[in-house]
């Protein structure tokens, strides 16, 4: 948690961006596993906490904008709940802490509502939130999703888009966790060891140092799937192990890196040669990201040093600019080349991806490939990003591309089939936009070069 001063002034910006009405900001409530009294462990809503800083179950928050009020609400602990649970500061007192003054019982929630006043509130993407709206607002859950607040959501996007000096602490505190997670990663990345066994260790490590992993480890050596949790496998000498993992620290701030090493630590002729063209385009990616620049572009960039990388091994053919505008490099890389991240690791995906990485100026593209990118606008000092490239050989879209005939005059199918069973190479930086350019986060960059990489795993 924040000095009070951090969040009061932060309530007092959205009240004057929003400017008339009422905002209502739902925590999150506990979500059971298999039953009711076994939950998953408790993770507030990112907005609620950047505004109330407040991490505990069940509570509300309202700003009254015409009238100048705010409240806190919530239940206070009964003795059972002291019982099971332990105790707690009273709703008052944890107000106080993020100097709220007020505070009610959750129930009268309703009430302060009932005033025919216009009600902002963010897109609920937990069922508890979309029913407690629908009773609130006597609407169907559909209707009172629907009816969420563009103007709030809008407001809020800005805000936290732009990290202060304090978040910046705190990535970087994560961001110190998750390199400590793929270094045990690379030690561990040795023939007959268990994908599981990695999994586990690395995910301790990001519990033992702050409250989670920040998403769902990737972990695998068929790391052409490009979100593949399965940790099933048993790393061989030959194959390659992509490790996509990062750490969310006490406060909630995130990290995400991503390396692929080489089981046992040496790389193949064909592993170096690929995994050479994804290191330029992260390279590359960085060195170009700065401010009035639009994160499209780069990934455009990214395209280019692909295609260009696979036409020298033999793998594509003809003009550059001809096979990018016809989406050619996708085949090797489907992903966009990055995403916001700070208290979410795809942050405020929950309040629309196009909302946080597009506007009116810069719009999401179609064509596959190009339309996954979820951050292609213009960049800002105080934008924080992952730069994360990569080159995979998915059998079933090679197959899929040669029996269609998709983009076959630049595509030497034979050659492109020696990779079937390549897997995949991403390698990926959290990176902060500057005044001037950008900045890693985490400045103690990982083992990043092949060279780097091996030495890592062997020593």
């Amino acid at each position: 948690m924040f000095a009070k001063e951090i969040y009061i002034r932060r309530r007092e910006e959205l009240k004057k961006s929003v400017g008339s009405g009422l905002i209502l900001l739902l925590g999150n409530g506990e979500a059971a596993i298999n039953y009711e009294g076994n939950a998953y462990a408790f993770r507030q809503d990112s907005s609620f906490i950047y505004y109330v800083g407040l991490d505990t179950p069940d509570l509300a928050y309202i700003i009254d904008i015409e009238n100048n009020k705010e409240y806190l609400l919530g239940n206070e602990l009964t003795i059972d709940d002291i019982i099971w649970m332990g105790n707690l500061p009273s709703l008052k007192e944890r107000a106080s802490q993020v100097g709220i003054e007020t505070t009610l019982p959750f129930s009268q929630l309703p009430t302060l509502l009932a005033k025919n006043r216009q009600i902002h509130y963010l897109r609920p993407y937990r069922y508890r939130n979309q029913l407690i709206l629908s009773e609130l607002l006597n609407k169907n859950t559909d209707a009172a999703i629907a009816g969420y607040s563009i103007e709030l959501t809008k407001a809020i996007i800005r805000m936290r888009l732009i990290k202060s000096s304090e978040e910046l602490k705190e990535l970087e505190d994560a961001g110190a966790t998750g390199y400590a997670m793929h270094i045990v990663a690379m030690k561990m990345c040795q023939p007959g060891v268990s994908e599981r066994e990695i999994a586990g260790m690395i995910e301790g490590l990001a519990i033992s140092k702050g409250t989670r992993v920040s998403f769902a480890t990737i972990l695998s050596m068929n790391g052409q799937t490009l979100h593949n949790h399965d940790h099933s496998g048993i790393l061989q000498s030959g194959r390659l192990m992509l490790c996509d993992a990062g750490a969310e620290n006490i406060n909630y701030y995130a990290s995400d890196f991503t390396r692929t090493t080489a089981v046992g630590g040496s790389y193949s002729q064909q592993q170096k040669e690929i995994h050479n063209i994804v290191l330029k385009a992260l390279d590359d990616s960085i060195a170009l990201a700065q401010p009035g620049i639009t994160y499209k572009s780069v990934h455009r960039n990214v395209y280019k040093i692909i295609f260009e990388g696979l036409r020298n091994l033999g793998l594509l053919k003809g003009d550059t600019e001809e096979a990018l505008n016809a989406g050619v490099p996708a085949l090797f890389m489907p992903h966009g080349l990055g995403h916001a991240m700070g208290l979410d690791v795809h942050d405020m995906e929950d309040l629309g991806e196009t909302l946080v990485g597009y506007d009116d100026e810069n719009q999401r593209d179609t064509m596959f490939g190009y339309r996954s990118l979820r951050f292609g606008k213009q960049l800002e000092p105080g934008h924080v990003l992952t730069v994360e490239p990569g080159i995979y050989f998915i059998p079933q879209l090679i197959e899929k591309w040669e029996k269609e005939k998709i983009n076959a005059d630049f595509i030497h199918f034979n050659e492109v089939k020696k990779y079937l069973n390549f897997g995949g190479i991403r390698l990926e930086d959290d990176i902060l936009i500057t005044e001037n350019g950008c900045r890693p986060i985490y400045e103690k960059r990982l083992p990043t070069t092949v060279e780097e990489i091996e030495k890592a795993v062997k020593s």
